[in-house]
């Protein structure tokens, strides 16, 4: 090969490693990602549990990188705290060498299988969730072309001076580590610059010294993606990508350390239990060096969080009612954590409705003016976050989502339009509210108990609902179902009463009349607030779940 067909088929060879790992990692996080991340935000109570599942996670997903990101996201949205977090993200690093192990196995020979299998299922299969796995099969034989690619490129990279000099500069443990930041910064990835470095020592062109040095390296420049990710969030985002970085820092520092006095005995040590083969033991230094980081530093882990505390001061300015708290234009930091993120926004703006209804209906009982202005100013900040975050959820839908938070998506944008509508219909009661006071009307007392009871009864299926909605599950169902039925009865009983009282000129017709929209009123809250609890059983290809009650209201 001359010296331009070698860099041809090199770079040709490192875009196809770097597309197969990409594909491969986006298709799982797309087939499984919604679950993957059920799993994370469950399982990670301690710390011990966190690193396991940031193992496999990582193991499942090849990236530590789209893990620690995912964990920084969680953590920006209030899903996972610094304690947790500093679990899974001990746990992502062990789990990237899975990458690693899997090219020492050189499957080389066995990747358009892969290809061909995988295509197949993308091609001839229907359902999504196997279009998306077909994807993942895709992935993994593209990734192994690249590899064998590179492996035959490499092999003549060996007659270089260029290269071997080039090389020979990095028997320096200190340019080794530079030069595996610097790759790996690039990259983006530890696991691609590890294979990389196996490949090269198994073609003869690194020692197993330096691929140590180098591996150090692409640890630390593995941080590169999470730190950057963390710019745009809160501080607590900044400090859970800390973590990362200092647990690499902290664990390169040590293990520099070890092998300046015994890297004879580590190299001994390492070839003894790979078999003697270069390849596998830079693969077996790679998972040993992240498992040994681990174990030195988990009993310091929430000294490890304290530190990041000192490293960044202070805390997040509480957000005001009319801000977003949860989203915004740079707070998607992942694909992945983008659903979760805009469902604890339109949570909390459900609350900030809920509130303002009460506070719309008292000022109708008892002529506060005062509350009744307040609610006009809450009804703005509502219809900000309307606006703000349909448009986030336009956004989101832009997004490589995984499946099952695609799905969902149709159900947001009704969720936050039934919440929209009951801060409408909050609106229209502080104005009855405004003239009664205007008017002097007043209602009788047995009206004012009815109502007080009606907006007790509408409270509760407003917080079961929403309660439904942000944790994704069907417990409150059957309340919900039974309350609604209450609430039309109870709306029905209250007309029918004020009929009486109107026959019996125990009221006014203008009283009368504002009584009736106010029972109206809440009825067609209690409509929007079982829209919400139904928006979760939309978009359900196997047909499991019970059929959508969807009302319209206005």
């Amino acid at each position: 090969m001359n010296g331009l067909t070698i860099i041809m088929s090199l770079g040709g060879g490192l875009g196809l490693f770097l597309y197969g790992m990409k594909l491969m990692s986006d298709s799982i996080e797309k087939v499984a990602g919604a679950k993957l991340r059920s799993v994370l935000e469950v399982l990670t109570k301690n710390k011990f549990a966190g690193l396991l599942v940031g193992i496999v996670f990582t193991a499942i997903i090849q990236s530590s990188s789209a893990t620690t990101v995912m964990v920084v996201s969680f953590v920006n949205a209030g899903l996972m705290d610094l304690f947790q977090a500093a679990g899974v993200i001990y746990g992502a690093n062990i789990g990237t060498t899975v990458t690693s192990q899997l090219v020492a196995f050189n499957l080389s020979e066995y990747a358009p299988i892969f290809v061909l299998f995988g295509v197949i299922m993308f091609l001839f299969i229907k359902k999504p969730s196997a279009k998306k796995l077909g994807e993942v099969i895709i992935g993994f034989g593209i990734l192994f072309i690249g590899l064998s690619m590179m492996s035959s490129s490499m092999e003549s990279l060996k007659t270089s001076a260029v290269v071997t000099d080039t090389l020979a500069s990095l028997t320096n443990p200190f340019m080794a580590v530079i030069a595996g930041i610097i790759i790996t910064s690039i990259l983006q990835s530890s696991s691609v610059t590890v294979s990389i470095v196996l490949l090269m020592a198994t073609q003869g062109l690194l020692e197993l010294p330096v691929c140590f040095y180098l591996i150090l390296g692409c640890n630390i420049g593995s941080c590169t993606t999470a730190l950057l990710a963390s710019l745009s969030g809160k501080k607590d985002a900044k400090r859970a990508a800390l973590i990362h970085f200092l647990f690499n820092i902290i664990g390169m520092a040590v293990i520099a350390v070890i092998l300046a006095f015994a890297m004879g005995p580590v190299e001994r040590w390492m070839y003894s239990i790979s078999g003697n083969d270069i390849g596998r033991s830079v693969a077996n230094a790679h998972t040993i060096f992240k498992i040994f980081q681990c174990i030195i530093l988990m009993p310091f882990s929430k000294y490890l969080v304290k530190l990041t505390y000192l490293l960044v001061k202070g805390d997040d300015r509480k957000p005001h009612r009319a801000e977003l708290k949860y989203i915004g234009e740079h707070y998607i930091l992942t694909p992945a954590t983008a659903v979760p993120q805009v469902i604890r926004e339109i949570n909390r703006m459900g609350k900030i409705a809920t509130e303002n209804l009460d506070m719309a209906v008292d000022a109708l009982l008892t002529g506060n003016e005062e509350e009744a202005q307040k609610v006009f100013g809450v009804e703005k900040t509502i219809d900000f976050l309307n606006h703000e975050i349909t448009q986030y959820l336009v956004k989101a839908n832009q997004l490589s989502l995984p499946v099952d938070d695609r799905k969902m998506l149709g159900g947001l944008f009704h969720v936050v339009s039934d919440i929209e509508r009951v801060g409408d219909h909050a609106e229209n009661i502080a104005e009855d509210a405004h003239a009664k006071r205007e008017l002097g009307l007043e209602f009788s007392e047995t009206g004012d108990r009815e109502l007080r009871e009606m907006v007790d009864m509408v409270d509760k299926i407003l917080s079961l609902s929403l309660d439904m909605f942000s944790n994704n599950t069907q417990e409150h169902l059957a309340e919900i179902l039974a309350l609604e039925d209450q609430i039309d009865k109870k709306e029905r009983d209250i007309q029918n009463a004020h009929i009486e009282r109107l026959n019996k000129n125990q009221c006014t017709a203008q009283s009368g009349m504002m009584f009736s929209d106010l029972a109206s009123n809440l009825e067609r809250v209690a409509d929007h607030a079982t829209n919400i609890a139904f928006s979760i059983l939309d978009d359900d290809p196997e047909g499991d779940k019970e059929p959508k009650a969807q009302f319209d209201v206005m």
